[in-house]
């Protein structure tokens, strides 16, 4: 029994110790003091053609690093670690990876992309509703010819 409050008595005092130690954990990117920015959505940028994926949305930077994300309110300051919980949705759910050495020509040449595919897509639609109201129309007529044979 002793053992075992002395045990819970460590953890309860060494629990807040580690979790100071925790929040002074931080990191540096040598992003210029004003980084060259694309739009890529309402609301969030980011740095241009830079070796990690730095984000800029809701008056903060962000980075992924490792799975985790990190914030500074300037580009040079140091990030710290931040929750899950607050970290943009918008930028969470950008795929890992993608717009890293991001510029405005990738992203006019993405852009582009995605409007092609808007728009075959669109083309396909059009043409399975037109195959849709050809085959209603196909199954309208012969039962009419069939109801005309039936009433003589």
């Amino acid at each position: 029994m002793n053992r075992l409050l002395a045990l819970l008595l460590a953890v309860a005092f060494l629990a807040p110790a580690a979790a100071r130690a925790q929040v002074g954990v931080n990191i540096q990117l040598g992003l210029p003091a004003a980084p060259p920015m694309v739009v890529i959505q309402p609301g969030v940028q980011v740095v241009e053609n830079y070796d990690e994926e730095v984000f800029f949305s809701g008056g903060w930077y962000w980075v992924r690093r490792d799975g985790r994300w990190w914030r500074a309110r300037q580009p040079r300051a140091a990030f710290v670690y931040v929750e899950p919980r607050r970290v943009p949705p918008a930028i969470v759910r950008l795929p890992p990876g993608q717009y890293r050495h991001w510029n405005h020509e990738k992203h006019q040449a993405w852009k582009a992309e995605r409007r092609a595919e808007k728009q075959a897509w669109k083309a396909e639609e059009r043409h399975e509703r037109h195959e849709r109201e050809r085959d209603r129309q196909e199954r309208h007529e012969r039962e009419h010819e069939h109801g005309h044979h039936d009433g003589r």
